[in-house]
Formats: C-alpha cells, sequence, structure tokens
C-alpha cells in the first residue's frame, strides 16, 4: 500500500489550515490503486474540537477517492488524530503535470479551515503496447499504449503478408497513456497486426506488436 502523510494543524481559535510541508509536491504513482493520504490534524489549542469533517474538494475525475468525506468525533486539546482517504489513480490520468486538491475541515461550532496541497502523478515506468479491446471485434477495436517519456511515435496496422494496411498515428506523443481506435469497416475478416514503434529523445528506439482478430 503507497501512503502520502500530510500534517496540518487545526485551531479554533484561527480559521486556517497549515501544514508541515506547505511547498511539497507529492508525487502519486502512475495508473495506481490502494494509495493512502493520511493528514494528521493537530488540535493546537488546549480547547477540544468537536464533530469534525475532512473533506476532499475539486479532485479531478481520474482521481477516484473511496470516499471523499472522513468524520472525526473529537480532538481534545494539543491533541491529533488522522484522516486516512483511500484512492486510485486512473490511467487516463495527466503525467508529469502539477495539480491542486483541496481539502475542507468543518467542526460543529461551524468553524472552517481549508487546506491545498500539490501533487504530480508519476509517468509509467515502461513502454507498453497493450492488448486491443476488444478482440475478437467488428467493425472497431481501440488500441492502447503507455509511453514513460515523450517520444516520436508512429501506430500502424499490417496484415499477415505484411502489408501495411493503415496508419493510425504518427507524430510526437507526450509520457503517459494513449488510445486509438481502428475502424476495419472496409477491410475483410482476418488476423491483423498493429505495431507500436516509438523513438523518445535520446534516440531509443521501442517496437512492439501484436495480432488481433476481425470477424464479420
Amino acid at each position: 500500500m503507497r501512503k502520502t502523510m500530510i500534517v496540518l494543524g487545526l485551531s479554533p481559535l484561527v480559521l486556517a489550515m497549515t501544514a508541515a510541508f506547505a511547498q511539497t509536491v507529492y508525487k502519486i504513482p502512475f495508473s495506481s490503486t490502494g494509495n493512502t493520504l493520511e493528514l494528521t490534524v493537530a488540535n493546537t489549542s488546549p480547547v477540544s474540537v468537536s464533530a469534525i469533517k475532512v473533506e476532499a474538494q475539486q479532485a479531478p475525475s481520474w482521481l477516484r477517492f473511496t470516499s471523499k468525506e472522513v468524520h472525526l468525533h473529537r480532538i481534545e486539546g494539543g491533541k491529533e488524530a488522522s484522516a486516512r482517504f483511500s484512492f486510485a489513480v486512473d490511467k487516463s490520468a495527466p503525467v508529469n503535470t502539477e495539480h491542486t486538491l483541496s481539502f475542507a475541515a468543518t467542526a460543529r461550532s461551524g468553524e472552517l479551515w481549508v487546506k491545498k496541497i500539490r501533487i504530480v502523478v508519476a509517468p509509467p515506468d515502461r513502454f507498453e503496447l497493450l492488448q486491443n479491446y476488444p478482440n475478437p471485434f467488428n467493425p472497431t477495436t481501440t488500441i492502447s499504449y503507455q509511453l514513460p517519456i515523450a517520444a516520436n511515435t508512429s501506430l500502424k496496422i499490417f496484415n499477415l503478408l505484411g502489408q501495411e494496411v493503415g496508419t493510425l498515428f504518427e507524430g510526437e506523443r507526450p509520457a503517459g497513456h494513449h488510445q486509438h481506435v481502428w475502424d476495419a469497416g472496409w477491410v475483410s475478416s482476418g488476423i491483423y497486426l498493429y505495431q507500436l514503434t516509438t523513438t523518445d529523445h535520446h534516440g531509443i528506439r521501442n517496437v512492439a506488436r501484436r495480432p488481433m482478430l476481425l470477424l464479420k
């Protein structure tokens, strides 16, 4: 399980949230599940705070929280409590791009604290061409792949004779997850091969090929 630890300070006398690492950008694993973001909520005053709700707000659609709310019954003066949020990161998340998450805490007294944290999704750790879906298909199918760094990319379709049937994409692609739809309505049934070729800025070349079955 991956865990991100963040410390927040609550005081019923000051309507503000503070963090021990306010300038930190937290790196989140690409296309991951079982992540835990743990907020340590510290009551820095001598007065107890009760019925605290900590809520994740303005989360992007690719960041899926198990629950966006955590309820804390009571925090005595000078004590701490933890608010744990479990979440998954969808493969569609943009990588190497900073995003801001907002957390709001409210108490029974009506006071409000807000804290924003910065996150960035790490790129995939390897080059990979995924199996098309659906397969077999008729007449469209989706081909997906992932890139660890930006690269000049081509995605082409071949028949079993090695003849090129079509080009789905040719150009520069950033790191992350990508997909293209092939409409094979104009070709006959049979086995076809799709080939992904990439060359990154360091001159490193990768080639991968997979078969797919068109049934009409």
